[in-house]
């Protein structure tokens, strides 16, 4: 269905107002008034767009100040922004590709870091042989920092198991962790320190909780140089500055979104007894479902939830959303609702 405005909390279906439980935009910040505000300022600064590579004699210092800032908040060295989080993605997968490693990934890995070459990392439930072998090489394992369908942080403990006879880098996907997952949203990647890592690269789109354009690879100083000096890097536009520039200025705003969302994870979840079997954690804001009547059960209670086919699922994938947006009587119609189907 198509819909001629940004649906927030609330989503207009055919002149019909429904309750909107989808979407990423956990905090809320599309349609924050003051966080829209620091975009038209910065748009002002910098113009609706800057169709540049960044290689060019002429740099915009905002991109330096917001990579500086991002790797301090992530738990890294350094940081390189990029117009997309798939092109990110695409970035540190072209760089690999042209070394001699070999591609594994957890699974439903998200397609942008799911090399076509890449082989599962578990067999029957265990770390596929070749990990095990004494034969000395470079590995590449993808994974999403919280897996398709859960509702948890990734555990990486398994990779301990892999051969010491094995180079390891592990690139981590937090598309949907970063900005409500870990303090302060940092995400995961500052807490991944598994001993069998050679070298560990965030990517992630900034187009989800953070509401931003874009996309950021994060890693040690010596890869993010690397991935500027790729043609793909060198040859693509830069993200949007003036988003950046909004960013900066709003990490009071951030803040208190995020506080609101925990405050509205809590007004859902507590006495939470559905009567559908769901997967939810009180501490992060998606709720999967896999019973196929839900989505039309929900519509029928003017509540309209994401469903459609992910290329990495076998099913349709049913989201309920929970973002820092919705009021406490939305919150508590959809437990009531949950509740009696």
């Amino acid at each position: 269905m198509k819909v001629n405005q940004f649906p927030d909390r609330l989503i207009n279906i055919k002149g019909k107002d429904y309750l909107y439980f989808g979407g990423t935009a956990y905090l809320g910040l599309p349609t924050h008034t003051e966080f829209q505000k620091h975009i038209i300022n910065g748009l002002q600064k910098w113009g609706s767009f800057y169709g540049s590579s960044r290689s060019s004699n002429i740099k915009l210092s905002i991109f330096d100040e917001v990579e500086v800032f991002f790797a301090e908040q992530i738990g890294a060295e350094a940081s390189v922004t990029t117009s997309s989080g798939t092109l990110a993605g695409k970035l540190v997968l072209e760089h690999f590709s042209k070394l001699n490693y070999s591609f594994y990934h957890y699974p439903k890995t998200h397609p942008a870091i799911l090399h076509h070459k890449s082989l599962p990392l578990f067999q029957e439930e265990k770390l596929h042989p070749n990990l095990l072998n004494n034969t000395p090489e470079n590995i590449v394992i993808t994974a999403d920092a919280i897996l398709g369908l859960e509702v948890e942080a990734t555990l990486f403990n398994l990779l301990n198991k892999i051969s010491k006879t094995k180079k390891v880098t592990l690139i981590v996907d937090e598309s949907h962790s970063l900005g409500i997952v870990g303090d302060l949203g940092k995400g995961i990647f500052g807490g991944i320190n598994n001993k069998v890592l050679s070298r560990k690269i965030m990517v992630s789109s900034l187009g989800k909780a953070l509401g931003l354009s874009g996309g950021i690879i994060a890693s040690d100083q010596g890869f993010i140089k690397h991935i500027k000096e790729e043609a793909l890097f060198v040859s693509s536009s830069c993200a949007n500055p003036a988003y950046f520039d909004a960013y900066l200025k709003s990490q009071d705003i951030i803040k208190f979104q995020q506080d609101k969302l925990k405050a509205n994870l809590n007004v859902l979840f507590k006495g939470f007894s559905p009567s559908v079997k769901l997967k939810f954690n009180k501490n992060y804001p998606v709720i999967y479902s896999e019973e196929e009547t839900l989505y039309n059960y929900l519509f029928e209670e003017n509540i309209v939830i994401t469903n459609f086919k992910y290329p990495t699922y076998k099913n349709l994938m049913s989201r309920i959303v929970i973002t820092a947006n919705h009021t406490e009587q939305d919150l508590l119609k959809l437990k009531h609702v949950l509740s009696r189907k």
